[in-house]
């Protein structure tokens, strides 16, 4: 700002900074109130859910670990079955860890060996002779 030397200029500095400030106030509240709405709690957890559905690296890693942790569960199901003795209890959680671990590390392999399996249990049989037309 340059040197005021009249109280003409003065009277207009002091108005132009007055107007000055009024924006910079329109402009603080506007920030406050969007500020204020991101903080509100459901505003916090929509956007957590936007990111991670957006997020394909995080989506997969989820189902990952909830695939492992439901196959560990079953198989231990499976294993103790409803009335197992404290032994049988034992090796059913050892053997859940290890297949949760198992599939939550290595999904791609686990993907595979069941693709496999599943190929080969629902495979159609195919005629090996072709009947020729005569």
């Amino acid at each position: 700002m340059n040197n005021i030397k009249s109280s003409e200029e003065l009277k207009n500095a002091i108005i132009i900074l007055e107007e000055e400030q009024s924006v910079k106030l329109l402009f603080l509240k506007e920030q406050f109130y969007v500020t204020y709405d991101g903080l509100k709690p459901i505003n916090l957890l929509k956007k957590t859910i936007s990111e991670i559905s957006s997020s394909p690296l995080l989506m997969e890693n989820i189902v990952t670990t909830a695939t492992g942790m439901v196959t560990g569960y079953l198989s231990k199901k499976i294993f103790v079955g409803t009335s197992g003795g404290a032994f049988r209890r034992l090796i059913g959680s050892i053997l859940q860890f290890g297949v949760t671990n198992i599939v939550t590390h290595h999904p791609d392999t686990v993907k595979s060996v069941g693709k496999f399996i599943f190929e080969h249990l629902f495979k159609k049989k195919t005629n090996q002779n072709p009947q020729s037309d005569n």
